[in-house]
C-alpha cells in the first residue's frame, strides 16, 4: 500500500500572490547590466549609488532589481562575525542588558565594517538594501526573524532571532526577498566567501520563502492562512536551489517521518510547469553509506508532482530530493517492523 502523509499542511493556502511571477513580463538585462557596470562603487555615498543604479529605469521593479543584485553582488558575508555574534548572544541569553549592550556595540562594528570592508552580517544587507531602495523613493523594510539552514539549531521557546531580509512593497504589493542567502557562500575548508549569485530569493514565493524564513511579526509571512513556529521548525529542510526549481513541498509536512518496510512512501510537491522532471533522483544515506536511488515519478491530476519510494530494509535514512545533482530538500526517514 502507498503510505501518504496526509498532514494538515499550513504553509499551503490562500496567499497574497506577490513573488517574482508577477512581472513574467519584464526583462531585468537592463537592470542587472546597470549593476554589475558599477561593480566595486563605494558605499560612502548611498544617495549617489541609488541614483546610478536607478535613475535610466522606469518601473520600480527594475529599479529595485538593480540594487537587489548590486548589493547580492558587491557585499560579502562576514563569517566569522556572524560565529562571535551567535556566541555572545547565547552567552547573554538570559541577561537583557548585557544582551542589549553587545547588541548595540556590535551593531556599530557591523556598519563600520559594512562601510570600510563591504563585510557584514544580514543585517548589514538587509539595512543596505532597505536604505538604496528607500532613497529611490522605493518603501521597503527590514524584517527580523528566523532563518533555517543545515547548522542552524532554533529552539521554540528560547531562540533569540537569527536573521534578517528585506520585505518591499511594489504596485501596492509586499514583495519577500533575501540578498543574505542570493550572495554566495562561506567554505569554512578554505577560510573565504565565494560569490555565487542566486536569485531564487528575488521576489520569492511566500509558500516557499516561509520553508526556511520565519519573521518575528507573522505579518511578514505575506500568507493569508499563516503556519505556526513549530510547523516552521519541523518542515522538511530546504535549500537554495529549490527555489531556482519553484519546488513547493505539499505532503509530508514534516521533516522526520515514519513507514514501516514495504510500504510506498509518497511525497507530494507542487511544481512549475515548465520544470523537467527526469533527471530527480533520491539520495539516501544511512550514516555508514550513501547511494542514489531513482523514484517513481508521476504527476496527478491536479497536477502535482508525486515522488513514490519504497524501503525494503529497517533502519533510519535521510532522504535527499535532487535535481541534476542539486540539493533540493531533505527528510529523515525511519522504517519500522511490518504493522502486525
Amino acid at each position: 500500500m502507498i503510505k501518504y502523509f496526509w498532514v494538515v499542511f499550513l504553509f499551503i493556502g490562500t496567499t497574497v500572490k506577490a513573488q517574482l511571477s508577477d512581472f513574467k513580463d519584464i526583462n531585468f538585462r537592463k537592470a542587472d547590466s546597470i549593476a554589475y557596470s558599477y561593480k566595486g562603487e563605494s558605499l560612502y555615498n548611498l544617495p549617489l549609488l541609488s541614483y546610478n543604479l536607478t535613475n535610466s529605469l522606469t518601473s520600480d521593479v527594475e529599479k529595485f532589481r538593480a540594487i537587489y543584485t548590486w548589493v547580492s553582488t558587491n557585499i560579502e558575508n562576514d563569517y566569522w562575525s556572524y560565529v562571535k555574534n551567535k556566541r555572545k548572544r547565547r552567552q547573554f541569553q538570559n541577561d537583557s542588558v548585557a544582551l542589549e549592550n553587545w547588541n548595540t556595540s556590535f551593531r556599530k562594528k557591523v556598519f563600520q565594517k559594512l562601510l570600510k570592508e563591504k563585510k557584514t552580517l544580514c543585517t548589514g544587507y538587509a539595512y543596505l538594501v532597505r536604505e538604496l531602495a528607500n532613497m529611490s523613493d522605493i518603501e521597503c523594510e527590514v524584517i527580523d526573524g528566523y532563518g533555517k539552514t543545515t547548522t542552524t539549531n532554533i529552539d521554540e521557546q528560547n531562540s533569540i532571532p537569527n536573521h534578517s531580509w528585506n520585505a518591499v512593497k511594489l504596485n501596492d504589493k509586499w514583495y519577500l526577498s533575501d540578498a543574505t542567502w542570493s550572495s554566495g557562500f562561506f567554505n569554512i575548508d578554505k577560510n573565504e566567501f565565494i560569490s555565487e549569485y542566486n536569485d531564487g530569493y528575488f521576489l520569492a514565493d511566500p509558500k516557499l520563502f516561509v520553508q526556511n524564513h520565519y519573521p518575528l511579526d507573522t505579518e511578514w509571512l505575506c500568507l493569508d492562512n499563516k503556519p505556526s513556529i513549530s510547523d516552521f521548525l519541523n518542515a522538511p529542510l530546504i535549500y537554495k536551489h529549490a527555489f531556482n526549481y519553484g519546488l513547493i513541498p505539499l505532503n509530508p509536512s514534516t521533516m522526520k517521518l515514519e513507514a514501516t518496510k514495504d510500504e510506498v512512501i509518497s511525497f507530494l510537491f507542487d511544481i512549475s510547469k515548465s520544470t523537467t522532471t527526469e533527471n530527480i533522483e533520491l539520495e539516501i544515506n544511512t550514516g555508514s553509506t550513501k547511494y542514489s536511488q531513482k523514484p517513481v515519478i508521476k504527476r496527478n491530476k491536479k497536477g502535482y508532482l508525486e515522488i513514490q519510494y519504497t524501503f525494503k530494509r529497517l533502519g533510519h535514512y535521510d532522504v535527499h530530493l535532487k535535481i541534476n545533482d542539486q540539493y533540493l530538500f531533505t527528510y529523515v526517514v525511519s522504517i519500522k517492523k511490518d504493522k502486525t
